[in-house]
């Protein structure tokens, strides 16, 4: 199969590199060309707006000369300009303004409700500050100024051209301006038609590359489609026996430890109980010795009750998870002096054995790491089929670790590989995350076709 997968690269590489090297000249060039072409035609386009703008303020000035250039003052003069200026409209969106020094606004036909407001320190989206950069045009005898601006006739923000010039002797600054949407329009216009002809072309390589591959790869597919599919089959297949007959084992160990070896050890203790008080009368000595062997056999059975609950626990096929997490952390808080707290919220029937085995083993190995590495001080053990998911959540405020690290690591054993690959292998889902203070895992099957 791998080579068979050599042989279909080696002929189609070649042909898809190649046709993705003149695609990627191709999108280049067109690029270039296209912001050049656009600029150009900014340009062009700007340059008229430009004369179209100063034509239109030389309009107003001369609408309103009688009153400035006729050397009047006084507030009805002024008045009567501002009259003449709203007045003053051309187009379906164009109109003159009128502020003062400071930014007050005068003049405003479109937008009345700004006038008598003071907008110098009002930016636009782009963080332009549209009076002030209006203000300074003005003083330096006139310019233009770029700027976003609502359109009347749209109500939408919209790139704007604004010419403005000063009226020093009232302190005024007279400006208009022509917004810009139509500009962008006929550029974008422009980079569509050549963005149309580079996708035509561009899909023409491509179909050629897409044909040429799938004869190459068709017949190489029909003869392997078949072959993967009944190899994922058994791979599945092989790895659900694997576990069921290591869960199957590791439950006959745990009965023959239990029916027999601990029987056995409770036998040979009260013999030795039996021995000690017939030895008791001549003396104390021998009693103490006998004591102390009654001592450790009675460690080494525990020891071996713990070793086969460790394996199987009981509690897990009597009582069932729930009853079995609460075990597990009941003996980490006499063994270890953590505090655990275990909440187990569950419907017995959502809890199949495979995936009840999985998360046990799951918890076992976590809380196995947290006595051995975390240093914490508290554990948390949670069991919930909240969502239409059994959820098991471990949360511990020892010292942290890097997961990424750990897991790829070969000095570290391979414990947290075993988690996830027992989980994921059974259809659930599997994350650790940890820092310093808190490490939190979860493992998480769906209740939806578990019963």
């Amino acid at each position: 199969m791998k080579l068979k997968a050599k042989i279909l690269s080696l002929a189609v590489a070649p042909l898809l590199l190649a046709v993705a090297f003149i695609g990627a000249l191709l999108v280049i060039e067109t690029r270039r060309l296209e912001e050049q072409q656009a600029q150009l035609l900014e340009q062009t386009l700007l340059g008229t707006k430009r004369d179209e703008l100063r034509s239109y303020v030389e309009l107003a000035l001369t609408s309103i000369a009688n009153l400035y250039e006729a050397g009047r003052d006084d507030e009805a003069a002024k008045e009567q300009a501002k009259a003449v200026l709203s007045s003053m409209q051309f187009g379906n969106d164009g109109y003159f303004f009128v502020y003062t020094a400071d930014g007050l606004n005068l003049v405003h036909p479109r937008q009345p409700e700004l006038i008598g407001q003071n907008l110098r320190n009002m930016r636009d989206k782009d963080g332009v500050w549209v009076i002030r950069e209006l203000l300074e045009r003005a003083a330096e005898g006139g310019g233009f100024t770029r700027y976003q601006w609502p359109k009347p006739s749209t109500g939408r923000v919209t790139p704007k051209l604004g010419y403005s010039v000063a009226l020093p002797r009232w302190g005024w600054m007279l400006g208009t301006g022509i917004y810009l949407d139509d500009v962008e329009s006929a550029a974008a216009l422009m980079r569509g038609n050549l963005l149309a002809s580079v996708r035509e072309t561009l899909i023409g390589l491509a179909a050629v590359a897409v044909f040429a591959s799938l004869a190459v790869f068709a017949g190489g597919m029909a003869l392997n489609i078949s072959e993967q599919r009944q190899a994922d089959r058994k791979l599945k297949a092989l790895a659900h026996r694997v576990v069921t007959s290591q869960e199957e084992e590791r439950s006959r160990v745990s009965r023959e430890l239990h029916d027999h070896i601990c029987q056995l050890l409770v036998s040979i203790k009260y013999q030795f109980e039996l021995v000690g008080h017939r030895l008791a009368h001549p003396g104390t000595a021998p009693v103490v010795a006998i004591d102390k062997e009654i001592g450790a056999l009675s460690k080494a059975i525990g020891e071996v009750r713990r070793i086969s609950h460790g394996l199987r626990p009981a509690l897990l096929d009597d009582l069932g998870l729930p009853a079995a997490l609460e075990h597990l952390g009941n003996e980490l808080a006499q063994r270890s002096g953590l505090q655990v707290e275990v909440a187990a919220r569950v419907h017995e029937d959502h809890l199949p054995e495979l995936q009840a085995v999985s998360l046990f083993r799951v918890a076992q190995e976590a809380l196995r790491n947290v006595e051995r590495h975390a240093g914490a001080r508290q554990v948390s053990i949670q069991l919930n089929d909240a969502n239409e998911r059994l959820m098991l959540r471990i949360v511990d405020d020892g010292c942290g670790f890097d997961v990424k690290n750990v897991e790829l690591s070969k000095d570290r054993g391979i414990g947290l590989s075993n988690m996830r690959e027992r989980v994921e292998r059974n259809g659930g889902w599997f994350q650790l995350v940890s820092e310093q203070g808190r490490t939190v895992l979860m493992a998480s099957f769906p209740l939806a076709g578990m019963a």
